[in-house]
């Protein structure tokens, strides 16, 4: 696997950014393409932490901690006494279309990702505009409470929680289990972007989040489902620009 020379020197801490980008969250990057270029699947077992070291140019220790997150966000399980095994459970969601894992920071992933949620949510938005019950109407808004909350308080951690449940409440007040499903998975996925350090705190859309938000609840409420999955498009459409801006940051400088 060959590196660039930012990224081996992000990786050996050589590069003035490393201050910026703990080596372990570029080694968790390089430790999904090792699994997603060898082709590994859910149960096959992984090098050791000391020959990912050696193959990755890097510690033991930092190797370790990247292992940490991955089984944080179920893409790897570490077995005492038996090694490192690539995860099986519904974190992985392998498609063959995407030709392996999907890399939470490949830009062409989360384009993909991101065009797959639109279709997905604006599908559950526009059935929830006619299904919602007064429960789960109450669910949503609670939901974009929270959100707005978190933020006015600088709480991340409540405004993100806000934000899964939102999104969850929506899916489900459209009645079909399908999509509730795939956004769920969809979602997953996005978090994986987050852990590893793309997204984890206020930026300048949090802002537009909350309105955004408000305008899927206010149109679901009301029972207008083209306004409803319109307002999901420009929300989805903002946040893949967050992203979008965020990796190539990380990668360009």
């Amino acid at each position: 696997m060959k590196d660039t020379p930012a990224v081996a020197a992000l990786v050996n801490g050589s590069d003035e950014r490393t201050d910026y980008r703990p080596g372990y969250e570029i080694v968790a990057e390089r430790i999904l393409e090792f699994i997603a270029e060898s082709r590994l699947v859910p149960g096959d077992r992984m090098p050791t932490e000391n020959d990912l070291a050696q193959q990755l140019d890097t510690s033991r220790a930092v190797v370790r901690e990247a292992v940490k997150i991955l089984s944080a966000l179920g893409r790897v399980r570490a077995h005492k006494g038996r090694g490192l095994f690539v995860a099986d459970d519904d974190g992985m969601l392998i498609t063959s279309r995407w030709g392996g894992f999907f890399r939470p920071v490949d830009l062409d992933h989360v384009l993909m990702l991101f065009e797959f949620r639109r279709v997905q949510e604006m599908a559950a938005a526009r059935l929830a505009a006619t299904r919602a019950t007064p429960a789960e109407l109450r669910t949503i808004e609670v939901a974009m409470q929270q959100c707005r909350h978190g933020y006015v308080h600088g709480e991340v951690d409540v405004f993100n929680q806000g934000d899964d449940e939102f999104h969850a409440a929506v899916a489900a007040a459209s009645h079909n289990t399908f999509l509730g499903s795939a956004v769920r998975d969809a979602r997953r996925l996005q978090r994986q972007s987050s852990a590893i350090g793309i997204h984890n705190s206020f930026n300048e859309g949090t802002a537009s989040a909350v309105e955004e938000h408000e305008a899927i609840y206010r149109a679901i409420r009301d029972g207008h489902p083209d306004e409803a999955a319109q307002a999901t498009a420009v929300h989805l459409d903002r946040t893949l620009e967050d992203y979008r801006r965020e990796i190539q940051r990380r990668l360009f400088g």
